[in-house]
């Protein structure tokens, strides 16, 4: 029961390339560019998740005109929050200056599907009436969860945000998919590292940092997408050739172009900008998409999937009509 009706991004100015980190790790621009798809990734010099979360929410706000008093709904998708209270959605709406009565404001954690399922709840609080027009925003900054001496990680991750603005004149969401799976044998995981208190056991020793079992993620990846796209085409009667673009997130070019070998799908009609941003996590999908929009001649009636997978294990899809 809605459409998307404006898009935005940020990332930060200092733009990491793979020859930067050839000086600080055991790596090169070859072996990073050969096995993802990444030349260069933004980082963070002292901008916060709500500082990026709030660049890219006012850019799709002002580059679209959208007057912030019809936003009643602010999703924010992060797993790289500035706190664990309050969200960074409550304090991005008393950043952007809403404060009309009945705002609803929160945060969920769904990793790199995290856009995904922030649209899809938005599409349904605006089906029931209860809201008109919901700002989700997916922002990460992984700079600062990252071990800087592990390279099979750090090479990866970038940290920007992106923003999609959901209204409810138009029904232009065909149909949606969220799914997820327990991950018993943790192949990603980004700690809590435990406060101690004077009644708690004995401290353990836990990292703070991000890890990953790589080979493990890309086999599941190839099967989240896959699955993604299968279940929206058949809910909507459609095939592959109706879909003018698709939106993945923004892991591994690697992991696509497998997708599209076993889909049969041919690779341009995956709209891919990793190469520029690395992986930004719950971000990348909106900054993908705002990218397209900026880039590419779209068409009214244009039909696109967004599709993610991430740590969760979490996976899903957004089919809908330009």
């Amino acid at each position: 029961m809605s459409k998307i009706i404006a898009t935005g991004k940020y990332a930060p100015q200092l733009a990491v390339s793979n020859l930067d980190l050839e000086k600080i790790i055991d790596t090169s621009d070859d072996w990073i560019y050969t096995r993802t798809g990444i030349r260069k990734r933004r980082i963070s010099q002292s901008e916060s998740t709500l500082d990026l979360t709030y660049k890219a929410a006012l850019n799709a706000i002002e580059k679209n005109n959208i007057n912030i008093d019809t936003i009643d709904l602010i999703i924010v998708a992060t797993v790289t929050p500035d706190h664990f209270m309050p969200s960074t959605a409550c304090l991005l709406q008393s950043k952007l200056g809403i404060d009309h009565l009945q705002v609803t404001s929160f945060d969920i954690n769904a990793a790199c599907t995290g856009l995904i399922y922030g649209i899809q709840i938005a599409d349904k609080f605006i089906s029931s009436r209860s809201h008109k027009r919901a700002l989700i925003v997916g922002a990460e900054t992984f700079s600062k969860v990252l071990d800087w001496e592990d390279r099979g990680t750090c090479v990866l991750f970038g940290d920007g945000a992106g923003a999609v603005i959901l209204d409810g004149e138009e029904d232009k969401i065909l149909s949606d998919y969220t799914n997820s799976s327990g991950d018993k044998l943790l192949h990603l995981t980004l700690p809590a590292v435990p406060l101690e208190n004077p009644f708690g056991a004995e401290k353990k020793e836990i990292s703070r940092y991000l890890t990953m079992n790589g080979s493990e993620i890309f086999k599941f990846a190839t099967f989240a997408i896959k699955d993604s796209i299968d279940f929206v085409l058949e809910q909507c009667n459609l095939n592959i050739d109706d879909i003018a673009y698709i939106v993945p997130h923004q892991a591994n070019q690697r992991i696509i172009a497998k997708v599209a070998r076993v889909m049969k799908i041919p690779l341009d009609k995956f709209y891919m900008n990793v190469e520029h941003y690395g992986n930004t996590s719950a971000a990348s999908i909106g900054i993908a998409l705002d990218d397209l929009y900026e880039t590419k001649n779209l068409k009214s009636g244009d039909k696109i999937i967004l599709v993610g997978f991430g740590g969760g294990l979490t996976w899903g899809s957004i089919l809908y009509e330009y």
